[in-house]
């Protein structure tokens, strides 16, 4: 098997992924476990690649992956509200960052065990 199966059946699996990916992409980073961080990385890298592309098609396969959540609230100097989902904010803000860079766009950075259960916990971020 190719992927981790992270204790949940297929569609609890990618609600987890997909929570985690558009919360790595609004916050820039997360604390989670080792092992979800692991393929949170798969699935953010491949969210920022095609918000490096910028076409229609990747804009749809990331609108069916990402949350429809809020990313930013902000107001215009004609006190016009402007909210920023975060798709936008994937496509506006976090891809042009990396244009520069073919790959490897977050870092995975070990901190210590959860006192529940000693599960290794990390930091995963967006690299800079």
């Amino acid at each position: 098997m190719g992927y981790r199966k992270l204790g949940r059946n297929s569609a609890q699996r990618k609600a987890l992924l997909s929570d985690l990916t558009t919360d790595l992409l609004i916050n820039g980073r997360i604390t989670t476990t080792e092992a979800r961080a692991k393929e949170v990385r798969r699935t953010a890298d491949k969210m920022i690649t095609l918000g490096k592309h910028g076409d229609l098609s990747s804009r749809r396969k990331a609108a069916a992956f990402l949350r429809n959540v809020i990313a930013d609230v902000n107001t215009t100097d004609d006190n016009k509200v402007q909210v920023e989902t975060a798709l936008q904010h994937l496509f506006n803000d976090v891809a042009p960052r990396f244009e520069g860079r073919a790959g490897g766009y977050t870092r995975i950075l070990k901190t210590t065990q959860r006192r529940g259960d000693a599960a290794p916990m990390v930091i995963l971020e967006l690299v800079d």
